[in-house]
């Protein structure tokens, strides 16, 4: 699959975007995504992944103040660029580490708001449509949790959701570890297929 051809007819790059919540850059999260990545590059579909890791997202204030705007009027931390992303791209992929069996805090919070953004700016369609998946590090527990509430926030934006032949897990607890788990990298190299093909029949006009 290379370039796809828009409603004009023009030829135009497909996009993934991916969102790392972990703590940690370039760790066990990172290197899942980047497995999603090279199954979609070969494909000839543009990838590009923020890192969370460093920063904090704030959580939603309840203020309301997006309705109509197309995105939260609050500017403090990254998350206006971050959704201005997500609205551009084809595809979203979600990655967060296990943590207490659940997202991270960052993860967490940057649904909050994209939820309440979409909500109250519904008939603007903002994310629907698009291809989403999951991934996830887990040291032992927990990971279905995770995939769970980041699976959870795609239905809520009526977007697709990009399955695997397992749950798109693999364990590992120090950075690297999960290079170590055969079965959970085979998971997410599907997830990836998965993706790139569903992005296409999406995509083809």
């Amino acid at each position: 699959m290379k370039n796809m051809t828009g409603i004009r007819g023009e030829e135009r790059k497909v996009k993934v975007l991916a969102i790392n919540s972990s703590a940690r850059k370039d760790g066990n999260t990172a290197i899942l995504i980047e497995k999603i990545f090279e199954i979609l590059s070969k494909e000839g579909i543009e990838t590009e992944m923020l890192q969370l890791g460093g920063q904090v997202i704030e959580p939603c204030r309840a203020c309301w103040a997006c309705e109509g705007k197309k995105n939260c009027v609050h500017r403090k931390d990254s998350f206006y660029e971050i959704f201005e992303k997500m609205k551009e791209a084809d595809g979203i992929i979600l990655g967060s580490p296990v943590y207490t069996a659940n997202i991270s805090a960052n993860m967490q919070a940057l649904l909050e708001r994209a939820s309440v953004v979409t909500d109250m700016n519904r008939e603007k369609s903002l994310l629907r449509y698009k291809a989403g998946a999951a991934v996830t590090a887990a040291r032992r527990g927990g990971a279905l949790n995770v995939l769970d509430a980041m699976n959870h926030f795609f239905l809520l934006q009526e977007m697709f959701i990009v399955g695997s032949s397992y749950w798109s897990m693999a364990y590992g607890q120090m950075p690297g570890d999960v290079r170590q788990d055969i079965e959970g990298l085979h998971t997410v190299e599907v997830l990836g297929k998965n993706m790139a093909y569903l992005l296409k029949a999406l995509n083809v006009r």
